[in-house]
């Protein structure tokens, strides 16, 4: 019996069995049983999503080729949009001090009015130019509490040395202005001790943090993994993520009940899609 053959029964075998593979899942979450959101053609490519303090009736998004930002009910077949600006890159969107945040793949960041995000056109957009250096970024995360915007480059020239990710802090003032902050670094010597992979290069796609522990949430879908860092960016755990359920995870957001949600640009085969996690204790 040739080894072609044996292939051939030992797939068929996979197959017809219908086990799939168990991945494995941080405390509070299953990783492998979401409930999906399909998004409306508008957001197939979306990127970053965000919720206003926590509400989970409404999701903002926005994606990577149009400046709109998009609210929908999750599960609703359209979604409303505004433009805030000409088309661009977009990667993440935050909610903070009551502005919506809108960051572009070369730092430039963009922000305007949460109640201005009903109107067809938004004209008071700013434009925040030279407060992160010179990179690719993707990630961002809104801290209510301090009034403080977290931004993780996803290409930077220092990082590639020094075998770490940097976080950027940007504090928000009270009439909405962006001031640089301090910064910190993700040690990715430690992803690559706990994946067991040597010249490992990460690349972060998106940011959270959880409510419930203060835990960093940081997905990669360049390679297909979320890492669990500990408030002080120190990385504690590491967790492959299924390609088959998260094709292109781009997004992250917690609701007000620590429910988590992953949101997934679509592909030729497939919708873009946001996926949501219960939180169970």
């Amino acid at each position: 019996m040739n080894k072609n053959y044996l292939l051939a029964l030992l797939i068929v075998g996979l197959s017809c069995s219908g086990q799939k593979k168990e991945y494995k899942s941080p405390a509070g979450y299953d990783l492998n049983k979401p409930k999906k959101f399909v998004m409306p053609e508008s957001l197939h490519e979306i990127s970053g999503i965000s919720f206003y303090k926590g509400n989970k009736d409404t999701l903002y998004a926005e994606q990577d080729e149009q400046g709109r930002l998009y609210y929908l009910h999750p599960g609703d077949k359209k979604a409303s949009s505004s433009k805030f600006a000409k088309a661009g890159d977009y990667e993440d969107m935050a909610i903070l001090n009551d502005q919506v945040i809108i960051l572009k793949s070369d730092g430039k960041i963009f922000t305007f009015p949460f109640t201005e995000r009903s109107r067809d056109e938004i004209t008071d957009t700013k434009e925040w130019k030279g407060l992160l250096p010179e990179g690719e970024f993707e990630g961002m995360y809104a801290d209510e509490k301090n009034n403080q915007l977290w931004i993780l480059c996803k290409h930077c020239g220092d990082d590639e040395t020094t075998k770490a990710i940097t976080a950027y802090m940007l504090s928000m003032q009270p009439d909405g202005s962006l001031t640089k902050g301090a910064s910190a670094t993700l040690s990715v010597k430690t992803i690559e001790k706990l994946t067991g992979e040597d010249k490992f290069k990460f690349h972060p796609s998106a940011l959270g943090r959880s409510p419930a522990t203060g835990q960093w949430f940081i997905v990669s879908a360049v390679n297909k993994m979320l890492v669990i860092a500990d408030k002080d960016w120190n990385v504690k755990e590491v967790y492959p993520l299924d390609p088959s359920v998260f094709r292109q995870p781009e997004g992250i957001a917690f609701d007000n009940e620590n429910n988590l949600y992953i949101s997934n640009e679509g592909d030729e085969l497939s919708d873009g899609n946001v996926l949501k996690f219960v939180f169970k204790k």
